[in-house]
């Protein structure tokens, strides 16, 4: 296998020029949303170019998997943001019209929802199920390790595990 040798310019123009309009109509397929399809075929060219060390293609069939791949990514970002703002949507219906926030109110608290949802996705599998069904089910240690077929004890250190976790990505001492 040879290193991942820089991307030039040159060579990202010519990508873009060679698969943009294949990825747009790919996404538009997928979306069903010739506008969402737009956005996110230049956001999956955008993340290539920014990328810290973008890598050469040695055919057209291996940029297209990977450029479907991303987009691929795009899109369930895009799946989840959406039924995100849905619930939030849907929460703010069940409220009394007083009590109703503001756009700009909804934006920061959907934004925060998803910082949330990212961190909490940083975390291993285990860790994650036991902390999700401590703080947003309010299931005891007991129930969860009922659930997960573990000891309470396994639990206690997976919580303790997601809280350190989730305080070193705050400090950015993690990823």
């Amino acid at each position: 296998m040879t290193a991942v040798e820089p991307i030039e310019h040159c060579e990202v123009h010519a990508l873009y020029e060679a698969h943009h309009g294949w990825l747009q109509a790919w996404l538009r397929r997928r979306l069903g949303d010739a506008a969402d399809a737009a956005d996110l075929a230049h956001d999956a060219f955008l993340r290539l170019i920014v990328k810290p060390a973008p890598r050469r293609f040695g055919h057209p069939g291996e940029a297209r998997a990977y450029l479907r791949t991303m987009a691929q990514g795009l899109c369930v970002d895009l799946w989840r943001r959406r039924q995100v703002e849905q619930a939030w949507l849907d929460t703010l219906a069940a409220l009394p019209e007083p009590f109703e926030p503001s756009p700009e109110h909804r934006a920061i608290v959907v934004e925060s929802l998803m910082e949330i949802g990212a961190l909490i996705g940083r975390l291993p599998e285990k860790v994650r199920t036991a902390f999700v069904m401590a703080q947003i089910h309010g299931l005891s240690t007991r129930e969860i390790a009922g659930e997960l077929g573990v000891s309470e004890r396994m639990i206690q250190k997976y919580l303790a595990q997601a809280m350190l976790h989730l305080a070193l990505i705050e400090t950015g001492l993690a990823r």
